[in-house]
């Protein structure tokens, strides 16, 4: 059989419900973990590697690139097939699409996770560990970049959005559907998916400012960032990438002080355009220097411009990175 590493991070799926706490808290170890999980050893022979057991939104971007090193490092066994990392919900989708951006191996990379603790009727967590191990021993999945899988279905990580707080079937992609199912014991990847990068940074940036643009927004808290020290700017843009006009000399001053802004939409689909051309529009913001970040969301606009920053400061390859489909 295939051997597949299991790296548990925390997260619900390691969660039970405290009484005297009144909810749920990381108590499940990842050996209990894996006990919970019928079947699991007739499908691969598993190790088990406990990195952390704590809530997602807990985890830094220093801990999620280290766990990106333990995942490659992994993988560099020749004896490892593959590796499944289960992992909170709040987080998943910044760590999954960190791991696939930075991640060199062409194994089976593959997240998953759970809606309900281990108190709850019902609990999703072991059904998503044994699908996510048959994604990982699949052969089919080699080359595919990190996946994410959870209620049956196969992500592609950089598309892979959070979609609802508490729904058993909250991970989707909206836009661009599966690449593939867990059907019972069997792994269908029908797609691959072309839109893929690879940045190995050797370290990465934490210091980028995340906003989201509103009505009547002025450039207070974008000036703010930028007298922080902080080392880049990601904005979630109205439509198709367009803000207030009280927002542009915010935007001008992080662009005259030679630091990156990338631009995406606060819609959860659709790409940033350089449609409009009014005072605000992405136009105007294009041609002053913004860089547009395609079809990704605001959080991993930021992941990925961590990892940019980790490897240039120039804000023009910084733009190659983000302005490449076509």
């Amino acid at each position: 059989m295939h051997k597949i590493a299991i790296i548990t991070t925390g997260g619900t799926i390691s969660m039970r419900y405290d009484v005297r706490l009144g909810g749920a808290v990381p108590a499940v170890s990842g050996e209990e973990l894996l006990e919970m999980v019928p079947g699991l050893r007739d499908v691969a022979n598993i190790e088990l590697i406990e990195f952390a057991n704590i809530p997602s939104c807990h985890l830094t971007p220093d801990m999620m690139f280290d766990l990106c090193h333990t995942i490659e490092a992994t993988l560099e066994r020749p004896d490892i097939e593959g590796v499944v990392v289960t992992h909170g919900t709040d987080a998943l989708e910044e760590t999954a699409y960190m791991a696939d951006l930075w991640v060199t191996s062409n194994k089976p990379v593959v997240f998953t996770a759970a809606m309900r603790n281990n108190s709850e009727i019902g609990c999703d967590g072991p059904r998503n560990i044994l699908g996510a191990v048959r994604v990982a021993a699949c052969s089919e999945a080699r080359d595919c970049g990190t996946l994410v899988v959870f209620n049956g279905r196969v992500l592609a990580a950089r598309d892979t959005i959070k979609m609802n707080t508490s729904n058993m079937d909250a991970f989707r992609s909206p836009m661009l559907g599966p690449v593939g199912l867990v059907d019972d014991d069997v792994v269908v990847i029908f797609r691959k998916s072309l839109v893929r990068e690879a940045l190995h940074a050797e370290k990465i940036q934490t210091a980028i400012e995340l906003l989201r643009v509103y009505g009547g927004m002025d450039s207070d808290y974008v000036l703010w960032s930028l007298r922080r020290g902080l080392k880049g700017l990601v904005i979630e843009a109205m439509g198709q990438g367009n803000v207030p006009p009280a927002v542009v000399p915010g935007l001008r001053a992080w662009i005259d002080a030679g630091k990156p802004v990338v631009l995406v939409s606060r819609c959860p689909e659709g790409r940033a355009l350089d449609t409009y051309a009014y005072e605000g529009g992405g136009k105007q913001l294009h041609n002053m220097g913004v860089i547009f970040g395609e079809d990704l969301t605001g959080q991993k606009a930021r992941i990925k411009l961590m990892l940019a920053l980790g490897i240039t400061s120039d804000v023009q390859k910084i733009r190659q990175m983000f302005e490449y489909l076509v």
